[in-house]
């Protein structure tokens, strides 16, 4: 093999990892890709041979590619003052799931509300056991800086210490019956998790034209959740400020919040957020 033969082979070992790399980064297979191959034509512009570490140069190198798209992101959506957050576009069935069982939904979710620097730190270190004195030249910062950003994210996926106590493991169970119901658009098993009395508010933006914004009643929430239930595939359980929620993200971007409450083994109540200041102001994290 010549020379150029012999890096694309070495390359080619590392694509794999450079591509989860970049996924985790960027919430998006399809701009992961185009960050690798961004990594191999620097490299193909490199002097290959006085490069010590390749997997470590290729992975600083598709971290600061990701971690300036992440950065046009963050600008192009500081101007954008619109109430309703626009559905997300999805890439395509097959990328969505491979998007999901890479990263998962959820962690997609918290990730998506990180500043461009956190997330690059905590991927890199939590994701990938990258050492601080290699993402604190990727991210600008020294490594002690780098390691406050990824402490600092890890606080913001996990929740912060001394936060209210999870929901009981009970109310999850419920909340996933009642995603799966809702997916299936099983009128029967949406009645046998809804409490007799539930009630479900929703933001108009929420709902099709001409849908009730409030809506009382199992049977009545029951029929309304399968006009919409399509969007529950996009669905996740989560922390919504502590308590029990869900979040409807297509390709891991947040997209609507439900606010559950769950009491006696039931939905006794649910509340569809849409406005991007309402959704921007909660925090969202995993849950335990």
């Amino acid at each position: 093999m010549d020379g150029r033969e012999e890096l694309a082979v070495l390359f080619e070992a590392e694509r794999g990892r450079l591509r989860s790399v970049a996924q985790r980064m960027l919430g998006s297979t399809g701009e992961a890709e185009e960050a690798v191959q961004e990594a191999w034509l620097r490299l193909e512009r490199a002097d290959a041979a006085a490069v010590e570490n390749l997997p470590g140069w290729l992975t600083t190198v598709v971290s600061r590619i990701c971690l300036d798209v992440l950065r046009a992101r963050a600008r192009a959506g500081a101007g954008r003052r619109e109430a309703h957050v626009e559905e997300p576009v999805v890439e395509g069935p097959e990328a969505e799931a491979e998007l999901v069982e890479e990263v998962g939904r959820a962690m997609l979710v918290v990730l998506d509300r990180l500043g461009p620097a956190e997330r690059v730190a905590f991927v890199l270190h939590d994701g990938f056991a990258v050492p601080f004195e290699q993402i604190g030249p990727v991210v600008g910062r020294t490594p002690v800086a780098a390691k406050k950003l990824a402490s600092r994210a890890r606080q913001r996926v996990r929740g912060t210490a001394g936060a209210e106590p999870a929901p009981p493991a009970g109310h999850r169970a419920v909340v996933e019956a009642f995603l799966a119901a809702a997916r299936g658009g099983d009128l029967d098993a949406l009645l046998a998790v809804l409490a007799p009395d539930v009630v479900r508010r929703a933001d108009p933006a929420a709902l099709p034209a001409g849908r009730p914004a409030v809506a009382r009643g199992a049977l009545a929430v029951a029929r309304e959740t399968r006009v919409i239930g399509q969007r529950a595939r996009f669905g996740v359980p989560v922390l919504v400020d502590g308590g029990i929620g869900v979040a409807i993200a297509p390709g891991g971007r947040l997209w609507l919040v439900l606010l559950m409450t769950v009491a006696d083994g039931r939905v006794a109540g649910f509340e569809v957020v849409a406005d991007r200041a309402r959704l921007a102001g909660t925090e969202i994290t995993l849950l335990p």
